[in-house]
């Protein structure tokens, strides 16, 4: 049992990877994403494990980066009704919950929303007593039929103190039973009332999508009679048990770009690089420091609504290998995309419409499809084109630092230039076509927590506490206890406070068990 599978559902194409106990890739494939997503992930599936013939039986762990909790969202569909909880009237009512929502999104989510005293100062003294008979009131009134599916709960400043939001945890499981869903804002998002409120209300909403999404990954192995441990890839590149995925669904969201970043940085061997991730719609663009993806310092904004919780920082441009080119000068290049489509529809695979792909072929940067592409203007154009959107997104996602050099991967890499001004190189790496995969393959398993501790006396202690409590997640998520090491420490000074604090972030990773 020495052979681990990764698999990464895109929105072209679906990968899988399968790697030994050495870390050799020993089968690969790609196949189109369908419809329903599940379908090309089985059929991934299908073809690793048919390559590997009688070794399918040596696999003991499949790792999945999945974009159905981001697609769940964007095309608001099998989302759960939630009932939000918010710690920290009076202060706090002037802008009730989901009110900067789409109008369409808080629809298919929203089972009501209340506001109760309670909540603490950053500092971790409570504001005001919980009102429990208030929470007890909300939970227990009619809603015309709209059925409590899930519940979220967000405190003011609860990652300093979450001890009132765990006492609203007791009190749904007494009045509503262990059938629904329960989601604490402070095991999801960080500082900021608002953004980590959404972010939580979030991860309430796709509890059901996470059911399905783990009972089709499941169901799609015992059809090849493995019984095997499950992964999630999550958003900073790590990877997540089965069960954590289960309760914290949300932090699937940018798992892709995170795990062709990763799976970059293992093909080359170069942990401090920009990466150019080349699908069939979109060209993905992040930054690797120290092996994991440099994460964004802006909000997050998911289906029109801000979040805070920690996402790869990610450039996407409108340029893929199903990129179709356009037909006059004035028209240029995209943002329409064959898709999956590209082998029915490129010029290369004798379909009728130029795409990127053949405007690569015809230039002589690559070998693609069943059929020769004769060179023209029109192809060159969007060449030329292409180029210049890839050096302005390495511009832009470069910061001004000019001498790291860039990895392509991704099934459409081959239509990048050899040379990029503001980068050292540009690297090919073997087996860049299934980078994705492999990252989901090679990660580790992490946890995160962020706190408010004192500046001065108790700000050791503090940071230690922190540190055990990230490690805790880590183990949670999957990792081996004994190897777990701190691999992020931060401390923020805060201003403007009666007594000086400082805002903690701490992350833990290591090896599965």
């Amino acid at each position: 049992m020495t052979l681990r599978i990764g698999i990464d559902v895109g929105g072209t194409n679906t990968d899988a990877a399968v790697l030994d106990e050495a870390d050799r890739i020993v089968a690969r494939a790609k196949r189109p994403t369908s419809a329903d997503i599940t379908g090309g992930l089985r059929a991934a599936l299908a073809a690793v494990l048919d390559e590997l013939g009688e070794r399918s039986g040596e696999v003991s762990r499949v790792m999945l980066g999945t974009t159905h909790a981001t697609n769940a969202i964007l095309e608001r569909r099998s989302l759960g009704k939630v009932a939000v909880v918010r710690l920290g009237a009076p202060a706090t009512t002037s802008i009730p919950p989901l009110s900067d929502w789409p109008a369409d999104l808080r629809r298919a989510v929203a089972a009501g929303a209340v506001i109760v005293r309670g909540g603490y100062f950053v500092d971790g003294r409570p504001i005001a007593p919980l009102d429990t008979d208030a929470v007890k009131r909300f939970l227990n009134e009619p809603r015309d039929g709209v059925p409590v599916e899930a519940v979220a709960v967000t405190g003011v400043f609860s990652p300093a103190s979450a001890e009132q939001e765990k006492q609203v945890a007791e009190i749904v499981l007494a009045e509503l039973g262990g059938e629904v869903a329960i989601s604490l804002s402070h095991e999801i998002g960080s500082l900021g009332l608002l953004e980590r409120e959404n972010a939580t209300v979030l991860n309430a909403a796709l509890y059901g999508v996470a059911r399905d999404v783990t009972g089709g990954l499941r169901q799609a192995l015992d059809e090849r009679g493995l019984a095997v441990e499950t992964f999630f890839a999550q958003n900073d590149g790590t990877l997540m048990a089965v069960d954590y995925a289960a309760r914290y669904p949300v932090l699937t969201i940018g798992s892709g770009p995170a795990n062709s970043l990763r799976g970059a940085a293992f093909l080359s061997g170069v942990s401090d690089a920009i990466v150019a991730d080349v699908g069939g719609t979109s060209t993905d663009l992040g930054v690797l420091s120290g092996g994991f993806p440099r994460e964004s310092a802006a909000a997050v904004e998911i289906g029109g609504v801000t979040t805070n919780f920690r996402m790869p920082d990610i450039l996407s441009v409108a340029l893929g290998g199903g990129t179709v080119v356009g037909e006059g000068a004035g028209e240029g290049l995209g943002p329409r995309s064959v898709g999956y489509r590209i082998t029915e529809e490129a010029l290369a695979f004798g379909g009728p419409t130029p795409t990127m792909t053949d405007a690569a072929v015809a230039a002589g940067r690559g070998t693609v499809g069943t059929r020769p592409v004769a060179a023209s203007e029109r192809l060159s154009r969007a060449v030329r084109l292409a180029d210049e959107m890839v050096i302005d997104a390495v511009d832009r996602i470069a910061l001004g630092k000019a001498d790291r050099p860039l990895i392509a991967v991704g099934g459409g890499a081959f239509i990048l230039p050899g040379s990029v001004p503001g980068v050292s190189e540009v690297i090919r790496p073997a087996d860049a076509a299934v980078a994705n995969a492999v990252g989901a393959a090679i990660a580790l398993a992490s946890g995160r927590f962020e706190t408010i501790a004192p500046a001065g006396a108790g700000r050791a202690a503090a940071v230690e506490r922190a540190k055990e409590e990230a490690a805790a997640r880590a183990v949670a998520a999957g990792a081996d206890s004994g190897r777990v090491e701190i691999v992020e420490l931060t401390e923020v000074p805060l201003s403007y406070l009666p007594e000086p604090a400082v805002r903690v972030h701490v992350k833990a990773a290591g090896p599965l068990i």
